[in-house]
């Protein structure tokens, strides 16, 4: 059985393994699950019901869940160094990357954007109570406010107002990660540093194909739910 890779194309979580497996040639069938990922057979193998998830195999339950773990694994698994360096120092400097934009990062992001979109919050912030709209509004305010601080760890830490996260000569997963994730900030036309915008640009113009086609889906989902026009 060849590899499947479960996804929802509107989704910058789902983008950035799109973004890795066209950037990898790693050939996958991929499989829009929009809206059965709470179904019995979903959950049944996976019951987590996110995604993406790749299926295939080679794995001890057979799906593999979260999109850095994805990527992770297949490029170790085929040893791709250019994008999950080998060398300790710089896997460590990609896999804190990584850790970072999801466990910081992605959170806020998603609280500043999805109240725009309609998307209920998780369980215990505020978009998911009874809270006024104000309260709502000035929560996801707060998110959004609280990213410039953010953005200049990975400029004083992780070097990507020049270079790329784990210091090679082109993006890396994290690189991916991160980029996929502030894709979603034109959901509220976010005025990004003019660095952040330069190396958008470079892992993009790097990425070629592999990421403007995974991009479209997302931008074009983004331009229909606000009513802005389609980026390019």
């Amino acid at each position: 059985m060849g590899m499947k890779l479960n996804m929802l194309p509107p989704s910058v979580n789902n983008m950035s393994v799109r973004v890795f497996v066209r950037a990898a040639g790693i050939p996958v069938e991929e499989e829009n699950v929009w809206g059965q990922t709470q179904e019995e057979e979903y959950l049944a193998k996976y019951p987590a019901g996110l995604t993406p998830t790749i299926e295939t195999d080679e794995l001890p339950q057979g799906v593999l869940g979260e999109s850095c773990a994805v990527m992770m694994y297949l490029a170790s698994r085929d040893g791709l160094d250019d994008l999950y360096p080998t060398d300790l120092g710089r896997r460590a400097m990609v896999d804190g990357a990584n850790f970072y934009t999801m466990s910081i990062l992605y959170p806020l992001v998603a609280r500043a954007t999805y109240p725009r979109l309609g998307f209920s919050g998780y369980p215990g912030e505020v978009a998911a109570t009874e809270a006024s709209d104000e309260d709502k509004e000035a929560a996801r305010k707060a998110a959004e406010d609280a990213l410039p601080r953010i953005f200049e760890t990975y400029k004083q830490f992780y070097g990507t107002d020049g270079g790329f996260i784990g210091g090679g000569d082109s993006p890396s997963i994290a690189d991916i990660r991160l980029v996929c994730t502030l894709e979603f900030l034109a959901v509220i036309d976010a005025e990004l540093p003019d660095w952040t915008k330069d190396y958008m640009q470079r892992v993009e113009s790097a990425l070629g194909e592999a990421y403007t086609e995974p991009a479209g889906d997302v931008r074009g989902y983004i331009a229909q739910a606000t009513g802005q026009a389609v980026a390019t």
